[in-house]
């Protein structure tokens, strides 16, 4: 459904606070990916103002949608989950639910769920009259 938006990405590294010990100090396995959707050559007029009204609270003042993974300590793999973490956050702003059609229980339906309730209240009915000349 989404082009192949790599192009359009920005990434940037840093350290990580995750885990790797001394390796954390000296190797920059952070990254993070800026996607600016305003400006996106590959995506429509109608799938920008979608992802723009939908994912209003996590874009910059700029428009920019920033993302970041650190779980694991080689770069490379953090760029994977990062990209994977950006489709899976537009594919999910893009996805339309299906419309609820309206329907109404059938009348054996009705009839059987009243003379249920009919039961229990007569259930109910006979606990109450019991011996009362005692």
């Amino acid at each position: 459904m989404l082009p192949d938006l790599t192009t359009e990405l920005a990434f940037q590294t840093s350290r990580s606070s995750g885990p790797g010990g001394q390796n954390v100090n000296k190797v920059a396995s952070r990254v993070e990916v800026w996607f600016h959707i305003a400006n996106s050559a590959l995506l429509s007029q109608e799938q920008k103002d979608l992802l723009l009204e939908k994912l209003s609270g996590k874009l910059n003042k700029e428009g920019f949608l920033h993302l970041a993974s650190q779980e694991d300590r080689s770069q490379l793999a953090n760029k994977e989950l990062v990209v994977a973490k950006l489709y899976e956050t537009l594919e999910k702003a893009l996805h339309r639910p299906k419309p609820r059609k309206k329907t109404r229980p059938s009348k054996s339906a009705v009839q059987k769920r009243l003379a249920s309730k009919q039961k229990q209240g007569q259930k109910k009915a006979n606990r109450r009259a019991g011996p009362s000349d005692e």
